[in-house]
């Protein structure tokens, strides 16, 4: 069975202590249940929904267990409209691990993106017909 891992911008570039819109999970989980059937996904929003509330040691620890998470993932899908220090973070760590990075991005030159994802799309459509080939 494939553990897909969804990573993706939470808060961005945010100065305050909000959330990009986070749509885009639910149809990352879709597109793996649809493709994919059976397979665990690993959503850390969903597994922290208060993330943004917990004091300073147990948002380090959280922090640190969903990149653990990530380590021991098949596949990271990582979606990113702009950049994301945590999700470069999980990234890093999910390829140095061995573990198939696909960046859904149009940040197709940033580095992260660039060096550690094995295949780039430029949005969930993308991604969708990419998988409706059933390469993977």
């Amino acid at each position: 069975m494939k553990t897909f891992f969804i990573a993706g911008v939470m808060q961005g570039s945010r100065r305050d202590n909000g959330l990009q819109p986070q749509d885009y999970r639910r149809r990352l989980k879709s597109l793996i249940r649809k493709y994919f059937p059976g397979a665990k996904i690993i959503c850390p929003l969903e597994d922290n929904p208060n993330s943004l509330e917990y004091d300073e040691a147990t948002g380090r620890r959280t922090f640190l267990e969903v990149v653990e998470q990530a380590k021991s993932a098949r596949v990271m899908i990582a979606y990113l409209p702009e950049a994301s220090m945590g999700t470069a973070v999980e990234m890093w760590e999910a390829y140095r691990n061995g573990v198939t990075v696909w960046a859904v991005s149009p940040l197709k030159n940033n580095w992260v993106v660039k060096f550690f994802s094995h295949k780039i799309f430029s949005g969930i459509a993308d991604l969708e017909a990419y998988l409706r080939q059933g390469k993977d």
